[in-house]
């Protein structure tokens, strides 16, 4: 399942991001009522000083658990219900959303500040069960240095991809085993309907797309644009990542670069937004309460853009310079109901493996 956007790059790239505290003191009782437990997937960051200040200023002490990719967490959450492991789940994004929502996950509350944050977000709006957090777009990345040496234009759209020009250039990933290579899929169905996107798959298997089973091997193996991919000798200049990956392979260059060396196909790109909610039967609701108004609060959207490489989803939040200089506009993401995709999902990911590893 998809989960936490970009920050999965920085990871890639041998970078140690910063967290709340490790799945090790998760045990402590959040019935406490100064202990609020933030359950999320593995992708959590923030920096140490704005969690001090939250907890400065709220009398509440964090403990974060850990628990896998965003399916892992889901499910664990689910089957928890009744008692759960923490008070907020971070990190559901739209192609879980209808599933834990489903299953009776959060309870509703409207959180301080959510007139800030965008209603093309607000995918639960009225009823408040989650909160949107950030966003972020899964996109075919290129390799500028490889277009620039054999004079050729990169890619622009999903059509482009299926064209001659582009035979055995692009790798993704397995949709049944990686966020990105679903998020890739449920692009192309958006673009091409419930009954054309089979047909663009075929034409990308007739030229040459390669699968792998996860962004680690994609990105920072067989992708001829990223510092791993180079020092693996990678040798495919097209993959299946985000649209922050430019920006965090410009960042934690030495020196930095005045341009990313890597580039998007804004034309193929599928948009993320991950939702956090107060957890059903939370021990500690409102040390939760306060916890998810911090989260959208503008100090912590400022936080998040150079810890997870993800974009704020507040209108008052500003991303950091050294993001803003490499970041990636995408105007037009394809977008897909959390319904929809519960209703297709399992059917779409095996048809496409017939289709694509048959």
């Amino acid at each position: 399942m998809i989960k936490a956007t970009a920050v999965a790059v920085a990871a890639g790239l041998g970078l140690v991001t910063l967290s709340a505290c490790g799945g090790s003191d998760s045990g402590k009782d959040s019935a406490d009522s100064k202990t609020v437990t933030l359950v999320s997937h593995d992708s959590w960051a923030v920096s140490k000083n704005v969690l001090k200040d939250f907890e400065k200023s709220s009398g509440y002490k964090v403990t974060v658990l850990k628990d896998g990719d965003a399916g892992e967490a889901v499910n664990k959450a689910i089957l928890s219900k009744d008692n759960p492991q923490g008070d907020v789940l971070f990190g559901v994004d739209n192609t879980l959303l209808s599933r834990a929502l489903d299953n009776g996950l959060f309870q509703p509350y409207e959180a301080k500040g959510l007139d800030q944050v965008g209603t093309e977000y607000q995918l639960d709006k009225g009823k408040h069960r989650v909160t949107p957090i950030d966003t972020g777009n899964i996109c075919v990345n290129y390799d500028k240095k490889y277009f620039a040496d054999h004079k050729l234009t990169p890619p622009a759209s999903f059509d482009d991809l299926a064209k001659p020009a582009y035979k055995n250039l692009l790798v993704t990933e397995n949709v049944s085993t990686s966020s990105p290579g679903l998020g890739f899929l449920l692009g192309s169905a958006a673009q091409y309907g419930d009954n054309g996107w089979q047909g663009y798959w075929k034409r990308l298997k007739a030229n040459g797309v390669k699968v792998v089973d996860g962004w680690e091997q994609a990105y920072n193996e067989e992708f001829s644009g990223s510092a791993g991919g180079r020092k693996a000798g990678g040798d495919r200049p097209l993959v299946v990542s985000y649209a922050s990956s430019p920006p965090a392979e410009a960042i934690y260059s030495d020196p930095q670069p005045k341009t990313a060396p890597t580039g998007v196909a804004t034309g193929t790109c599928f948009r993320q937004t991950e939702f956090a909610g107060l957890l059903s039967n939370a021990k500690n609701e409102k040390g939760g309460k306060a916890l998810l108004d911090f989260l959208i609060a503008k100090q912590f959207q400022q936080d998040m853009p150079l810890n997870m490489f993800v974009d704020p989803v507040t209108k008052d939040a500003a991303l950091p310079a050294d993001y803003a200089k490499y970041d990636v506009k995408v105007d037009s993401p394809q977008t897909m109901a959390p319904q929809k995709i519960a209703d297709n999902r399992d059917a779409w990911v095996k048809t496409w493996t017939s289709l694509v590893l048959k």
